[in-house]
């Protein structure tokens, strides 16, 4: 399945799987035979790889093209399947060699088989005849997978020797090992277009259709990636060749299984030039002192908070002493209008009685007022007094 990344132009993947039991030996001697013909300008083997049944990992760098680096990593499990990632420091060019072939031996076939349908990248690969179920199995696995470009051509009329011709031996270097060739015989016709239906593609007769992959990259078509004629009489297929070629340069979504390897490849980098570790001594100097200036930074900060703290502590306890004390409620200062009441209620002018019923500061305290007033105004009523209609109190 595709990831939410994109495959960069600069990279080249590609997997497989190693038919027979002796892979690491076969890899470690083709390493050492490229290196010591000056193909490769060094390799690694991750020394905590290839134990306790976890993959072997080894890393490899060249040039090309001059001064363009090629750094690549391929991991290789106890089961013979390997994946490769290869990263250049330019866009890929088909030119240059296969990063493949820098890692397995070329005149051996026992590592090129594809992990998806275990079919093999550099020969052609018939069709199953005998079922229809088989064929159909085999399409369907070629129609989603994410890392190879599949291609089905269709022979019009039984081809002699010159139209066994693989279709990998004339394609572009940096094609070889990411293509399969599928070829349907004359009567197959039908029973494979039947078994395309899915991925909405058909193979003309006597031609050959590049399958989508799933999903499909963006700008393609059936029509733009079907070739009508393919002469099988030993020359060059221009046209399926350019065809092939047009895919492979599409927008491509990065297989999931992919994209922790090529962020390894990235980020964990052991292969290192003088040049390279020089460089990131650098970057890890420049980085501890910038979160050493951090650490600095924060200290002084800290430490202005704790003076600032100290100061208003002191300033406290010249306020209100010391705070060795029970603890007291919190006094409000009395703001500025209180205060100015206050000072009005404390003056007591000539000729002026004060009122029993007010407080201090000359603000009545509420109903006690009122109610002073109606005793006040009341008659005053002695023993042996009457009122008009009233009983002597006795």
């Amino acid at each position: 399945m595709p990831s939410s990344s994109s495959i960069s132009p600069t990279v080249w993947l590609a997997r497989g799987r190693y038919a027979g039991s002796d892979a690491a030996d076969v890899l470690r001697r083709t390493l050492r035979l490229r290196k010591d013909s000056g193909a490769l300008d060094d390799f690694y083997e991750l020394p905590e790889s290839g134990t306790g049944g976890g993959p072997l990992v080894v890393e490899a760098r060249w040039r090309v093209d001059g001064p363009v680096t090629v750094r690549s990593r391929l991991t290789l499990d106890d089961t013979g399947r390997w994946t490769l990632v290869a990263e250049a420091e330019a866009a890929w060019e088909l030119h240059w060699p296969s990063p493949a072939t820098l890692f397995w031996p070329e005149d051996d076939d026992a590592w090129a088989h594809d992990c998806g349908t275990e079919l093999r990248l550099r020969e052609i690969n018939p069709l199953p005849s005998e079922e229809e179920r088989d064929l159909r199995q085999v399409l369907k696995a070629a129609a989603h997978d994410p890392w190879t470009i599949h291609v089905v051509v269709h022979e019009a009329m039984t081809v002699d020797e010159r139209g066994l011709r693989p279709l990998a031996a004339v394609l572009p270097p940096g094609l070889r090992h990411r293509v399969v060739e599928h070829r349907a015989a004359p009567q197959q016709l039908r029973p494979v277009n039947w078994a395309l239906r899915e991925a909405g593609v058909e193979v003309p007769r006597g031609g050959a259709v590049v399958l989508p992959g799933v999903p499909a990259p963006p700008g393609y078509t059936a029509e733009g990636f079907t070739v009508r004629s393919v002469f099988l009489d030993g020359s060059q297929p221009a046209e399926l060749i350019s065809t092939v070629t047009r895919f492979a340069a599409l927008f491509r979504w990065l297989p999931d299984d992919a994209e922790p390897l090529l962020t390894a490849l990235r980020d964990d980098w052991q292969l290192l030039t003088v040049e390279e570790e020089l460089d990131r001594e650098r970057r890890l100097v420049a980085m501890y002192v910038e979160a050493l200036e951090a650490m600095t930074t924060s200290r002084d900060l800290y430490r202005e908070a704790a003076d600032s703290a100290h100061e208003a502590l002191a300033a406290y306890r010249e306020t209100y002493g010391d705070l060795s004390g029970p603890a007291r409620p919190a006094e409000t200062a009395p703001s500025p209008l209180r205060q100015l009441t206050q000072t009005f209620g404390r003056l007591r002018l000539p000729g002026r009685r004060t009122d029993p019923g007010t407080g201090a500061d000359g603000v009545s305290p509420g109903p006690t007022r009122g109610a002073h007033a109606r005793v006040a105004h009341r008659p005053f009523l002695s023993r042996g007094n009457k009122m008009s209609g009233d009983k002597t109190l006795s």
